[in-house]
């Protein structure tokens, strides 16, 4: 998709491509080397990303889901689990509006904004930008609300280190199948919103997982609700043993990668 509509290019790197760019067009050629350009400049400055959070100790999360997936609430329902434990900070991504950096502020939680206008995912660079704005020593992990969007997104290396990927029990069990990308590049599946079950009998939280299993995923896959708190205390469970594990590499000097789709696969032909 990113590759025919457009949105590779973002607020955060289309000064690449101003006459004046490392990457301007100076002919009227539809640039497929333009677009690995981008993907190249963006795993670039994803690199440096991640480089800077291991150098601080910071484990770096993306938050994926579709628009209303829950992603927000899960934020704020782990804030209250882990806020006596861990620091936390937040990095938020809309087209329009502070509303959800707005709410983690309410809870104590330094969060930057990032509105994109058009684009319809964050790169690595916008999140570079909004490093600028956050003081990340003082932080144990930085979760990036990525934008409502089961396509783009997960072609994007913004430089953390894992992808959670949020499923909600509204949005039908077959959502893996119809979505591949996305769901083949979860480290962590989420079915959120279990709460709503007893009144959408026909989501199977067996089939969803069945689903990214056929996708040839392992990835741990918990149920759970936000307002009710079921499952909750698995997936903070998994979110301890991650902070550990970062502090664990970066004292031997390593780094974890996201499952991140290889972006030579899609140029010229969309996801």
């Amino acid at each position: 998709m990113c590759d025919t509509c457009g949105c590779n290019v973002t607020p955060g790197n289309e000064y690449l491509i101003r006459p004046d760019g490392k990457h301007a067009l100076t002919d009227g050629k539809v640039s497929v080397n333009l677009l690995k350009n981008l993907l190249s400049e963006n795993d670039h400055q994803a690199a440096h990303n991640r480089a800077h959070f291991d150098n601080r100790g910071v484990l770096a999360v993306n938050l994926m889901s579709s628009p209303g997936g829950g992603k927000t609430a899960l934020l704020e329902a782990t804030v209250e689990l882990l806020k006596d434990e861990f620091r936390i900070g937040v990095i938020e991504g809309d087209l329009e509006t502070e509303n959800d950096a707005q709410r983690l502020r309410a809870r104590g939680v330094p969060a930057i904004q990032i509105t994109t206008g058009s684009a319809c995912h964050l790169d690595a660079h916008m999140v570079h930008d909004a490093l600028h704005k956050l003081e990340l020593a003082p932080l144990d992990v930085l979760f990036i609300e990525n934008v409502g969007n089961l396509v783009c997104p997960a072609s994007f290396d913004l430089g953390h280190h894992y992808n959670v990927v949020l499923l909600s029990v509204t949005e039908g069990d077959d959502k893996p199948a119809k979505y591949p990308v996305m769901f083949r590049g979860a480290d962590v599946m989420l079915i959120s919103k279990t709460d709503l079950l007893p009144a959408i009998d026909e989501f199977d939280p067996v089939r969803a997982t069945s689903n990214l299993r056929n996708l040839a995923n392992r990835a741990p896959a918990y149920s759970i609700s936000s307002k009710t708190g079921e499952g909750m205390q698995t997936w903070v469970d998994w979110l301890r043993e991650q902070i550990t594990t970062q502090r664990l590499r970066v004292v031997s000097g390593q780094t974890a990668r996201p499952r991140i789709q290889s972006h030579k696969a899609h140029v010229g032909h969309g996801l």
